[in-house]
């Protein structure tokens, strides 16, 4: 028996037109969460027995946002183009190969391909069994990562035919475009992603202010932005070791006390580009400005949870689940997690958030509900918020099991093993230099330049100095302004803004700046990027190296 509090969900997100088919696929999914041990040929099968509905959901969900264009230019004459000399196949050919003993095959533009041995070595796991007998595209429109060439470059190497004229194209056919309905943004963002749309301000900008203006403040976004009505909208809360659940509307979230926090949030990825230059990672290629600084108004978590008798001391649920209202093809919704104890910590300020600086969190941002979860990576700080679970195990979502955690840099991905490391929660002390920027010329002035950037460490670690080199790394100074809020240590959840004038040795053409900033626990950043490189590119915290050319 369906909860009504998971039809109400579900009937919302999908603005009430979801068919009963859908909203059985979506329960069914949600039961098989519990089982993750499952042979992957029986995950397979649900998943093509699901085909049906999410194909509905691609072809009549065109509410669902979306942005303009794609990552890169993708060289159609190289990927996924006619190839003389190979066996064809028609769609009905490909179909037959749709498990693991009559070899997965799938159809991408003009090619067929067998991706039987791809499956173990596929970052998203399973997900790419959707697609298993039939074509990956309606799937790839989704998952625009897929659009680079990197990966279309490995996925050429699985090839074995070409596709029947007559069926190429016929699975996007008559599909809306998931992004086909993004919010506006504003064009100084610098997008790193499209589809889905991920962006990052001018560095210069980000400086100006200690709270980051709402159009100005970085996107990061894993799927098409959900188009939530007010109205309907509702947060479903559910306890699974007493079986208590409840549905909250935004007014019901609005009755609680109003708590404000300012708190900086950043992506895991923040800085990869630096990372990347040691060795290629997988990940957006993020520069200096995946980070902001806002005020976040909304309840306490803690007030909401305790008013259904969930309080530290009173619950042996050991992780607090959140899923958002943006999904994926088959309805599986972004999801994340923390420990409770930072969820039940009034001193913990994890807070959800109706406001953004003052106004309602913009659709990039959340609206109408966001939990801010302050010292703690982005990704936990799940958008478009529409359910929390109150459980004994961490969320099984893929950005918590299967993503977002760091590894040695002798791992790579033939010998990655996800399980081995912890879901990324707080971040490790960080800086960077906003201005000058890479390559500038500077003017010396009195034998000194003028440099500005921003500082911060996760879980409430107030930045307690910052050091500037102008000639990398041998003579450090502190620098003489740092502009912060007034909050303390351990609930500094903000950034620091820095400002400072370094000597400078006139002899010189061109200088190396540097930057560390060391926080309230002593924390201060490595060196360089060789020793803390990962595959995934997270965690890019090591001194911040900015050349610039020296002028009159």
């Amino acid at each position: 028996m369906l909860s009504r509090l998971l039809i109400r969900r579900l009937a919302a997100r999908h603005h009430a037109s979801l068919s009963l088919l859908d909203i059985r696929l979506r329960h069914t999914q949600e039961q098989q969460r519990d089982d993750r041990s499952q042979h992957k040929q029986r995950i397979m099968a649900t998943l093509i027995g699901a085909w049906t509905g999410v194909a509905l959901w691609l072809q009549y969900n065109n509410r669902t946002d979306a942005s303009s264009s794609s990552t890169e230019d993708i060289d159609e004459e190289k990927y996924g183009a006619y190839h003389s000399g190979l066996p064809e196949y028609t769609l009905d050919d490909v179909s037959k190969h749709a498990t693991i003993e009559d070899r997965i095959w799938v159809a991408y533009r003009h090619g067929v391909y067998d991706i039987t041995d791809l499956i173990p070595k596929h970052p998203g796991g399973d997900k790419i069994l959707m697609g298993a007998g039939g074509s990956v595209e309606p799937f790839w429109s989704l998952y625009a990562v897929h659009q680079s060439a990197h990966v279309l470059d490995w996925f050429e190497t699985f090839r074995i035919g070409n596709l029947s004229s007559d069926d190429v194209g016929a699975s996007v056919k008559d599909m809306n475009d998931p992004y086909g309905n993004e919010p506006r943004r504003h064009v100084a963002l610098k997008p790193s992603s499209k589809k889905p749309f991920n962006a990052e301000p001018p560095l210069r900008l980000l400086v100006d202010n200690l709270i980051t203006p709402n159009d100005l403040f970085y996107v990061r976004n894993h799927l098409p932005v959900p188009e939530i009505d007010e109205a309907s909208y509702e947060l479903e809360i559910c306890d699974e070791l007493t079986n208590k659940e409840k549905a909250f509307t935004l007014k019901d979230i609005k009755k609680y006390p109003k708590h404000t926090i300012t708190a900086t949030i950043q992506c895991a990825g923040n800085r990869r580009s630096e990372m990347t230059k040691v060795k290629p990672v997988k990940g957006l290629s993020w520069g200096q400005a995946a980070i902001g600084n806002a005020t976040w108004s909304g309840a306490r978590l803690c007030d909401v949870l305790k008013d259904m008798g969930i309080e530290d001391g009173k619950t042996d649920a050991l992780h607090v689940q959140f899923e958002g209202l943006d999904t994926d093809p088959a309805s599986m919704p972004y999801g994340s997690s923390i420990p409770v104890e930072k969820a039940l910590d009034p001193h913990g300020d994890v807070i959800l958030a109706y406001e953004m600086n003052g106004e309602p969190i913009p659709r990039d941002h959340g609206y109408p509900l966001r939990v801010i979860v302050p010292g703690v990576v982005g990704a936990r700080n799940v958008k478009w918020l529409g359910r929390i679970v109150l459980s004994e195990n961490e969320s099984d979502a893929h950005w918590q099991q299967n993503d977002y955690k760091g590894f040695s840099p002798n791992v790579d991905w033939d010998t990655v093993d996800f399980k081995k490391s912890p879901a990324i929660q707080e971040l490790p002390v960080i800086s960077a230099i906003c201005e000058p920027a890479e390559g500038q010329k500077v003017k010396v002035k009195d034998g000194k330049i003028k440099v500005t950037g921003y500082a911060w460490s996760g879980g409430g670690r107030k930045i307690i100095r910052v050091d500037i080199s102008s000639d990398g790394g041998r003579n450090w100074q502190a620098a003489n302004i740092l502009e912060s809020d007034e909050a303390r240590h351990p609930r500094a959840w903000g950034w620091t803004i820095w400002k400072t004038e370094v000597p400078v040795c006139e002899s010189e053409s061109e200088v190396q700046l540097c930057v560390k900033a060391i926080d309230s626990q002593y924390n201060t950043q490595p060196e360089n990027f060789e020793n803390i490189w990962n595959l995934r590119g997270v965690l890019a915290n090591a001194y911040h190296r900015v050349n610039v050319k020296l002028g009159k």
